[in-house]
């Protein structure tokens, strides 16, 4: 898209006038700049602006009819005119990066013979001219006529702040002042609480050494910390013998001087002095004990803020531990096609000013918002360092709400939609171009927003080795796997890291509001949905379809439904059983040919957010209610009551589950337990017998015989179950000694 640039940098010898500004005039767009600034120690008659506009521009249309660019200075107190420049747009020039950018010249203002007789018109106004694109690196910084608020529709890129695990380690304390009057044989319930910022966290109860007082732990607290790493750490140690819990000693520790550390080494303990009330962590407060930390930043791993499912990074913290890069991720965001209406502005017009926002790794990228339009066209393009191939690359669009004076500042920006590429599915140096349904999950069901059309290109070398081994190393730094987090212990720290990078987004200009970045990082996906649980049941039974096809497969062909497939699985059996060295050569070429064959099936482009798959068409309107209720749970005590029975009845069937494939391994057990000795003795015996025959018949004689009777003729077999089969299923469980 091209654009009309008028950079107005400032103004000399103008006639005496309290605050000046500039209007810019085209046949298609008027606007007004800023008051002007008068630097100290300079004249008066010199203002400076220094403000870029970016007005939309059709260049054939203006070349044709001959339209002009009208320049005017202006008198703010009393509108009086200062002098202006007129231009042709058909000889204003055109400007492609990478050229250097256009020098602003000084232009004589002019204005009437009387004005110019008068001195109400003289000095010289510098500025300069040009038409471009989006791509100039003036457009970000420039008003541009299709985003007039400046303040909230500029383009920007922003940077997640680097974040650190902190690791505490409390150890042992001394010296501290237990309350004298307890119990007979009662030990002090000692506890010390952490405290970084909103996290905190506790430790166990102490064990006490009775010889010298001492209390011992010996226990991890991991917390998340972000730079510029200001923030202090507070530890409390707390008696909580009794029911009201009493604070012995308190330290407070800069996070700034704690030791950073990027793989497993030794980091030694250190004393910390605890002070009493009216202590600022300063050594002000009486001495109370003290306590023995170790503390580190750990720089070897990486601190998840995304779902792991879509992680769009896995470089660990400390920057010496990151591997050259393999490729260049492109994308294009062209425009969206048929948005709905998100707000009502002017009497009840119904208006959409779409924005989007793209995540990759720790770099955030907004475009401009386009105003009042249902059929927006951005037209910007970005780029990321790739590290990691199976990585997701993750475009969201909303209706900017902050932009308007009249709304509070509490509105949050209302979510259009969102789509997940990943990387690994994009072809080397190939341009995919297609548009993507926004959808949304509403309370009342599911909904199409409209459709986002972007291009995005995966830019490297095709075979480069540092792409191929990448699949062969682990996903995530050495350290998750030397010292790994508990599950639950990563959700908090996942928590924490979001809350943090919302936070660090939120005070930039113009600001990106928490509900974004909430939304972008997928925070609630770890929320109990009743949609969800059925979904990943379907997948669970897609993925085990291809064992049940060959089950099927394999049941036709001992049922002889097509006897020449039999037949060729009869010989082909044969030619197996006679030359064994065949079989992993023969398995591995079969996957070869399937792989070969699928070839042909394969997606042409990448895909987007999957209804069926999300169980999203015909979701039930109380499973989806229960998805969008908090925790705890507003809503009345009868409904909840329902939703529990219903869960209940859902664990049963769970619990069922459970409890048949316990039986199944407990009767595989009861083979040799001698639970039922006339079952382990039967069994015992065939396997004495099996033994002497494969030691006497060769194996391949065995094999052939077993396969022969598995593929008999059905009028050769009953249609009752086997022997062995109603052996298994009378061997005993422990089902029948459950209370």
């Amino acid at each position: 898209m091209q654009y009309l640039f008028v950079r107005i940098v400032k103004a000399r010898g103008l006639p005496p006038n309290e605050s000046a500004y500039v209007k810019v005039r085209t046949s298609n767009h008027f606007v007004r700049s800023k008051p002007a600034v008068n630097r100290p120690g300079e004249p008066t008659d010199s203002p400076e602006w220094n403000q870029v506009f970016a007005l939309g521009h059709n260049r054939t249309d203006s070349a044709a009819s001959g339209a002009t660019l009208e320049i005017s200075a202006w008198d703010a107190s009393s509108e009086s005119f200062l002098g202006g420049v007129c231009f042709d747009l058909s000889e204003v020039p055109v400007r492609d990066p990478p050229d250097s950018p256009l020098a602003p010249q000084w232009y004589r203002l002019e204005g009437s013979a009387a004005d110019q007789n008068s001195g109400r018109v003289s000095g010289d106004i510098q500025l300069s001219v040009w038409i471009g694109t989006q791509v100039d690196e003036a457009f970000p910084e420039a008003w541009s006529s299709e985003a007039p608020h400046v303040a909230h529709t500029r383009s920007k890129v922003y940077q997640s702040p680097k974040l650190w695990y902190l690791r505490v380690t409390v150890l042992e304390a001394q010296d501290l002042h237990i309350a004298p009057n307890l119990p007979p044989l009662t030990a002090p319930e000692v506890r010390v609480k952490a405290q970084l910022g909103f996290q905190s966290a506790r430790t166990r109860r102490g064990s006490m050494n009775n010889h010298s007082g001492s209390f011992h732990w010996h226990e991890d607290m991991i917390f998340v910390a972000g730079e510029p790493l200001e923030d202090c750490l507070m530890l409390m140690v707390e008696d909580r013998t009794s029911k009201e819990p009493m604070v012995l000693g308190h330290a407070m520790i800069p996070v700034s001087s704690i030791e950073q550390r990027i793989d497993e080494r030794f980091v030694p303990s250190k004393w910390h002095a605890l002070e009493g009330e009216g202590g600022g962590g300063g050594g002000g407060g009486p001495y109370c004990g003290r306590i023995s930390l170790r503390l580190c930043l750990e720089g070897g791993y990486h601190v998840l803020e995304e779902a792991a499912h879509v992680c769009s990074d896995f470089r660990p913290t400390a920057k010496q531990l990151w591997k050259p890069p393999i490729g260049v991720l492109e994308l294009g965001i062209l425009g969206a096609r048929g948005l709905l209406p998100m707000k009502a502005k002017n009497g009840g017009k119904g208006s959409t000013d779409a924005y989007c926002v793209a995540k990759y790794g720790k770099k955030w990228v907004r475009t401009r918002t386009i105003t009042d339009s249902f059929d927006p066209r951005w037209h910007e393009q970005y780029t990321w360092q790739v590290y990691d191939p199976c990585t997701v690359l993750t475009v969201g669009v909303f209706d900017n709400w902050r932009m308007f004076s009249d709304v509070s500042d509490d509105r949050p920006d209302t979510r259009i939609g969102k789509i997940r590429i990943r990387v690994s599915t994009l072809e080397s140096n190939k341009v995919y171009t297609n548009s993507y349904p926004l959808l949304v999950l509403l309370p009342s069901g599911l909904k199409k927003m409209g459709e986002i059309e972007v291009a995005v290109r995966f830019a490297c070398p095709s075979l480069l080795p540092d792409v191929c081994s990448a699949y062969g190393q682990p996903l995530l730094p050495r350290m998750h796997y030397i010292r790994p987090l508990g599950v639950a212990q990563q959700d908090a720290l996942r928590g924490a890291a979001t809350k943090m990078v919302a936070a660090w987004l939120a005070r930039a200009e113009p600001p990106l509001g928490p509900e974004v970045v909430r939304y972008m990082l997928d925070a609630d996906s770890h929320s109990w949905s009743m949609r969800k649980s059925k979904a990943n049941w379907y997948r669970i039974v897609g993925v085990l379809a291809w064992a049940v096809g060959l089950a099927k497969w394999l049941d036709n062909i001992r049922r002889w439904r097509n006897p020449v497939t039999t037949v060729l699985v009869h010989i082909l059996y044969l030619v197996l059983v006679w030359y064994p060295d065949l079989v992993v050569p023969t398995a591995f070429l079969y996957v070869v040919m399937i792989g070969v064959w699928y070839y042909r099936f394969r997606p042409k482009i990448p895909a987007g957010m999957d209804i069926r798959l999300s169980q999203a068409e015909t979701v039930d309107p109380d499973e989806l209610d229960e998805e969008f209720d908090t925790i705890p749970s507003s809503r009345r005590p009868e409904v909840i009551r329902a939703r529990y029975d219903r869960l209940r009845i859902l664990a049963v069937r769970v619990q069922t589950i459970l409890g048949d494939f316990a039986a199944q391994g407990e009767r595989i057990q009861a083979l040799v337990s001698w639970r039922d000795p006339r079952a382990t003795k039967l069994f015992i015996t065939i396997c004495l017998v099996i033994t002497i025959v494969l030691y006497v018949v060769p194996a391949k004689m065995v094999a052939v015989a077993l396969g022969f009777y598995y593929l008999r003729h059905p009028m050769f077999r009953d249609t009752m179950p086997t022997a062995t089969l109603s052996f298994f299923r009378r061997l005993p469980s422990l089902s029948d000694r459950l209370i």
